[in-house]
């Protein structure tokens, strides 16, 4: 799977305000349309966080809104299968109903949001050139997939100072634990991202938990923005510097994980540097 390249004309960030569904159409419009990311009969995997069994005014997940936006696009491009997958935390069930990812996402598909727990979802890989982390146990749908789209909410991270696009990634693995006492876990992160290449990153920041995450609860701040990227250290960077985390302000060097993504290559998060346009619905 590899990043779509540039689009001429295309913003690097697309940044929409506005009710959630809108503001993912309006973001993915402004980046060329879902068409640049996805061709026809292409099987697409959409990653959002749906971890928790918490409704999406708390910040834990993705808004529904946002998914079934992403869904939608990609049912119009012409997608021969669509899934909405993530490995949750919390009892996949009730993960599924109290997010309400799965009732947004059922006029697109009755069974496209998964939240696959068990071992024979999932298959051992190596990841080449990886610094820290070798190799995991991968979602084979992620593997398999033509398109990866990651869908995050914007939140905080006790272990990582945020969790974005890069970080959302781990919930395509079936060993997360071994990330974080194993490994160094900023740089296996990055090695993650090596391997699971989203096509698209849009992070959710309708409700951004600013504090307390990644469960929460915390300080949820109703931002109604989302910020779209073919660029992932792009999206995260920018997600980074436009809200406040733990009551301040930082720059995108300061997440370890987005300086190291830039520094291997993966995308950009110079965001001053880049194109970055903005809409309000």
């Amino acid at each position: 799977i590899n990043p779509r390249p540039a689009l001429a004309g295309a913003p690097d960030i697309a940044v929409a305000t506005g009710e959630a569904r809108a503001a993912t159409h309006a973001a993915v419009k402004m980046l060329g349309g879902m068409n640049r990311f996805v061709a026809p009969g292409q099987r697409v995997l959409i990653k959002p966080n749906m971890s928790f069994a918490t409704e999406a005014d708390y910040g834990a997940n993705t808004h529904p809104e946002v998914v079934a936006a992403l869904a939608e696009m990609c049912r119009d491009a012409g997608a021969s299968s669509i899934l909405v997958m993530d490995n949750p935390l919390s009892q996949p069930e009730e993960c599924l109903v109290r997010s309400g990812i799965r009732e947004a996402c059922r006029d697109i598909g009755r069974d496209i949001v998964q939240a696959p727990t068990a071992s024979r979802f999932f298959r051992e890989e190596d990841i080449p050139g990886a610094l820290s982390m070798g190799a995991n146990a991968f979602l084979r749908e992620a593997l398999e997939a033509d398109v990866i789209i990651a869908a995050p909410t914007a939140k905080s991270h006790g272990s990582t100072g945020v969790s974005l696009g890069l970080k959302g990634m781990m919930g395509l693995i079936s060993n997360r634990g071994v990330m974080h006492w194993r490994y160094d876990l900023d740089t296996a992160i990055v090695d993650l991202n090596t391997k699971l290449r989203a096509a698209l990153t849009v992070v959710d920041g309708v409700y951004v938990l600013t504090t307390g995450g990644p469960y929460g609860p915390g300080k949820v701040v109703k931002a109604d923005t989302v910020i779209a990227s073919a660029d992932i250290v792009a999206a995260d960077a920018y997600a980074v510097e436009a809200f406040e985390w733990y009551g301040r302000s930082f720059e995108a060097r300061q997440v370890k994980h987005v300086r190291l993504a830039h520094e291997r290559g993966l995308g950009r998060m110079d965001v001053a540097a880049l194109n970055v346009q903005r809409i309000a619905l």
